[in-house]
């Protein structure tokens, strides 16, 4: 019963948050069902379907939360053209860069690399196939129906679909929208110029000067490189099941 409730209660509330992070905790707690559910069935197969689950979720949700934290500081240079009222009702707002999924609107046309990164895992929670989240809920499924939870499967499916909802409302807002969003005009303009010296033998030796303008703010390499192997992992973990 644990697992119906969570299915739903994660489903059903979840379609009704403006708020990206909230929606991602009840969309857990829907994932949560799913886990539940290979819990409940005391089987090998449910046992092997629990820790891929829970291995693939876990990773597809710290990419998740890696490119949100990403996105925010790469709209520091940005300033919104329309703020959204719902914005200004937010007494944490400024504790976080990006909580609203209004925030997310036309990002592709900021950065199409990150946006196509966010909506792979989003897709991949929703259970859409070939993506590594479609493996792990079609093994929770599958072993479900050999126990006979007919009706608990049936339920899982209907709560997946439905659930894919508040996901494309996301992606309808990065992809399908254009952005509010223009550089600072402040940093538009603005060159700093720099030096680089080397203290080889107590001189100063000049490398190298440099120009540093907005755009020389990018993300870091760990960062990237985390994104990149998780978001490769989740769209090509076809390739890597032989079985």
């Amino acid at each position: 019963m644990s697992s119906l409730f969570s299915l739903i209660i994660g489903t059903v509330v979840g379609l009704t948050q403006f708020r990206i992070k909230r929606l991602l905790a009840y969309s857990t707690i829907s994932h949560l069902g799913f886990i539940l559910l290979a819990l409940s069935i005391s089987s090998i197969e449910s046992t092997q379907a629990f820790i891929f689950y829970l291995m693939q979720y876990s990773i597809s949700n710290l990419n998740a939360f890696i490119i949100l934290v990403t996105i925010g500081f790469s709209l520091y240079y940005y300033i919104n053209n329309k703020e959204d009222r719902a914005s200004f009702e937010l007494v944490d707002k400024n504790n976080s860069p990006i909580q609203l999924i209004s925030q997310l609107k036309g990002y592709f046309y900021i950065n199409p690399l990150l946006s196509l990164s966010l909506a792979i895992t989003l897709f991949s929670f929703a259970g859409v196939p070939p993506l590594v989240g479609f493996f792990a809920k079609q093994m929770v499924l599958s072993a479900a129906l050999d126990s006979g939870y007919i009706f608990l499967s049936l339920v899982a499916i209907l709560t997946s679909v439905i659930g894919a909802g508040y996901y494309l409302n996301i992606i309808k807002e990065i992809f399908f929208y254009s952005s509010d969003y223009k550089i600072n005009p402040a940093l538009e303009n603005l060159n700093i110029d720099g030096s680089v010296y080397s203290t080889y033998f107590k001189h100063n030796v000049l490398v190298r000067t440099f120009t540093f303008k907005y755009k020389n703010i990018i993300m870091s390499s760990p960062m990237a490189i985390t994104i990149s192997i998780i978001t490769l992992i989740v769209l090509l973990f076809i390739f890597m099941n032989k079985e």
